[in-house]
């Protein structure tokens, strides 16, 4: 350990930092170009040229002309996103996009009114319970 001192280390730890940070700067770049739905298939190949034939150049001249309108396209990203996960999770529960119950939850629920109103006794709910469950 004496011929690597402190100074060194942190140095060193400070370049794999940089080294980490530039890759990722590097991948985000090339993911917002080929997810930018203004750009065609030639303006995407420049740019993914551009950034890989001269990585610092491109990148830096890429955030300065489109690095604007990243946040945006990250925005849209987000959206749809979130948008299919609230679609999955409604359809999961058995809700409709208004909200109202749709398939077996429904059919469960008119059973339990049925059940409370005294149409349907105890017996016949578990039986048609169990036919709608099946």
């Amino acid at each position: 350990m004496d011929d690597y001192p402190l100074l060194n280390l942190f140095w060193s730890m400070l370049h794999i930092f940089l080294f980490v940070v530039w890759f990722f700067l590097l991948f985000k770049t090339l993911t917002d170009v080929f997810r930018s739905k203004d750009l065609g298939g030639w303006g995407k190949t420049g740019w993914t040229v551009l950034i890989l034939v001269l990585p610092y150049l491109g990148v830096l001249i890429y955030l300065i002309a489109r690095g604007g309108s990243m946040a945006s396209r990250d925005q849209e990203q987000a959206q749809a996103a979130d948008a299919a996960l609230r679609s999955y999770i409604k359809n999961a529960a058995g809700t409709s996009a208004d909200g109202e119950a749709s398939g077996h939850v429904a059919e469960l629920a008119k059973l339990s009114e049925l059940r409370t109103s005294g149409a349907l006794s105890d017996d016949e709910f578990q039986k048609a319970k169990e036919k709608l469950l099946v």
